[in-house]
């Protein structure tokens, strides 16, 4: 949902839009992709109304920093938000500062987008010693790191774009992987998480 369609007026008639051109009668999950204009409060109340419309399954928000997930969970419905979408990787580590805690905290999940840092990942030659032990992919040891839970990991959805059938299937075999401690380590190593509050990354 582009923000500048997000107001008490707009948001519900954008969402039916979307169904059309998707030749949908739901969409699972809407985003609000950036804080706006308008006064989120009209945009969750209108999310709100679709989902018992049964429009949209869930709803969540996109590129929101502690600021905004704050002021989204002090209004009503807020703390119903499904995800807060990011650009995060193993290269863009800033929301772990104090996004990723904060959300942690109140059971919101994360979700990254731009996961391979739109391709550079897959290059970077901290990535092949730790794929060649493996047997894998650097991308997909970038994505098996977003999927880790724990200290090391970033346990989040990760959602690498693609128009390939190989690489899609490449990504999905990434679930059967599992980094060390030992390797996880190394990444820091290489990716060190961040020291201090930056900006959100943004693609």
């Amino acid at each position: 949902m582009l923000p500048s369609n997000a107001s008490a007026a707009g948001t519900v008639p954008a969402c039916e839009r979307s169904l059309r051109r998707l030749r949908r009668e739901r969409i699972d999950l809407c985003l609000l992709h950036w804080p706006g204009r308008h006064p989120l409060a009209a945009t969750v109340e209108a999310f709100e109304r679709l989902v018992a419309q049964g429009k949209i399954g869930a709803w969540g928000v996109s590129n929101f920093d502690v600021d905004g997930m704050r002021e989204l969970a002090a209004l009503p419905g807020g703390a119903r938000c499904a995800t807060n979408q990011v650009c995060y990787a193993l290269s863009r580590r800033g929301a772990a500062f104090d996004l990723f805690p904060w959300m942690g905290a109140r059971a919101v999940p994360a979700m990254a987008y731009c996961p391979l840092d739109e391709g550079r990942l897959v290059e970077h030659p901290a990535l092949a010693p730790i794929a060649r032990e493996l047997g894998a992919t650097p991308a997909q040891v970038a994505l098996e790191w977003l999927l880790a839970p724990g200290p090391h990991g970033a346990g989040v959805i990760a959602i690498p774009k693609t128009a390939s059938v190989a690489r899609v299937e490449e990504n999905v075999a990434t679930a059967a992987l599992r980094l060390s401690v030992e390797q996880l380590a190394a990444l820091d190593r290489a990716f060190p998480p961040p020291a201090r509050k930056v900006p959100l990354a943004t693609a």
